[in-house]
């Protein structure tokens, strides 16, 4: 193992996947948080991914001697399908639950989650400000050979290089929800991003069990989100102009393309405090008369509701808790 110490920065929806995959894969990881109340909304969600994914490693043995099941598997679990047997998921689980337990930590000691960290990935929501002001504490603490990632999902690095004290070591990793089955690893470097930095986020991201996917120059988006937004903004779009609502809208999806959600539930997963932020970057949401206003408009509404999606219960649909 090339990389021993990872922390993240940030335990939000991704920012607690990251760790988990980081723990999962055997390496010492602290999500570093900036309040108690902090702690108190990241540990269920720690609690709740973890369930999740041995629920999905355990339940890979049904896939075992399925013509699917080689394309069915949790792939960031299980890195070689060919010849599984349910001996080895059994070990698979009893390894996670030691690792769970014994390499994932949380703290609101920046100082301390920073010391000899071999990577830092900075997982906060979608806002520049913020991101800048972290970088801007973290850049005294972080050691001389600390790589650093970000896992912005629709910023660049390159708006960020200048602030982080050592932009020759920082560049992008973006990940895709549920990072244990969609073991994507989106590696993006900017114009002053090193050779050798980008090489080893390729290879850190190898370490996880993720799939690296090396993008050649920046693109806000990367390739999925490039892909998946303006897919999600045209179904918002038909919910903001009163087409149909949002369960009419994933029926018709699911339907016409037989995808197993649409794109509220995707929303839901997603988040919608990140959905909104993602919205007011829009330069077209300035516009008071504009879609995407109204759409950052109806979004806020459910946000301020505490509508935020699958972890708090309810977004546009409900989930028992």
């Amino acid at each position: 193992m090339k990389f021993s110490k990872v922390t993240v920065i940030g335990g939000g929806v991704l920012g607690t996947q990251i760790a988990l995959m980081s723990a999962y894969t055997g390496h010492d990881t602290t999500i570093w948080l900036r309040s108690q109340g902090s702690i108190g909304r990241t540990e269920p969600k720690v609690k709740h991914y973890e369930e999740a994914m041995l629920a999905d490693l355990n339940g890979a043995r049904a896939l075992i001697g399925n013509p699917m099941g080689g394309y069915l598997y949790p792939k960031g679990l299980i890195r070689n399908w060919e010849g599984i047997t349910s001996e080895t998921i059994d070990q698979l689980a009893a390894t996670a639950k030691d690792n769970f337990e014994n390499h994932l930590h949380i703290t609101l000691d920046m100082k301390e989650a920073l010391s000899g960290a071999d990577v830092v990935i900075e997982a906060m929501s979608e806002d520049p400000e913020a991101k800048k002001n972290i970088y801007a504490k973290m850049k005294d603490l972080l050691d001389e050979k600390t790589l650093l990632l970000t896992n912005t999902s629709t910023l660049l690095p390159s708006m960020f290089a200048d602030k982080t004290g050592r932009p020759d070591r920082y560049l992008a990793l973006h990940f895709a929800n549920s990072i244990w089955k969609n073991n994507t690893g989106e590696v993006m470097g900017h114009a002053g991003t090193s050779p050798e930095s980008f090489k080893k986020a390729v290879e850190f991201a190898d370490e996880i069990n993720m799939i690296p996917l090396e993008l050649h120059k920046e693109q806000p988006g990367y390739i999925l989100n490039s892909m998946l937004v303006p897919f999600l903004n045209a179904a918002e779009a038909l919910w903001a102009k009163g087409v149909a609502d949002p369960e009419t809208i994933d029926k018709t999806w699911q339907l016409g393309t037989g995808a197993p959600v649409g794109p509220f539930k995707i929303l839901d997963i997603v988040g919608l405090e990140t959905a909104y932020n993602i919205v007011t970057l829009n330069p077209e949401y300035k516009k008071e008369d504009s879609v995407i206003r109204k759409i950052g408009d109806l979004l806020k509404e459910k946000v301020d509701k505490g509508e935020t999606g699958i972890n708090a219960g309810k977004g546009f649909y409900s989930y028992g808790k």
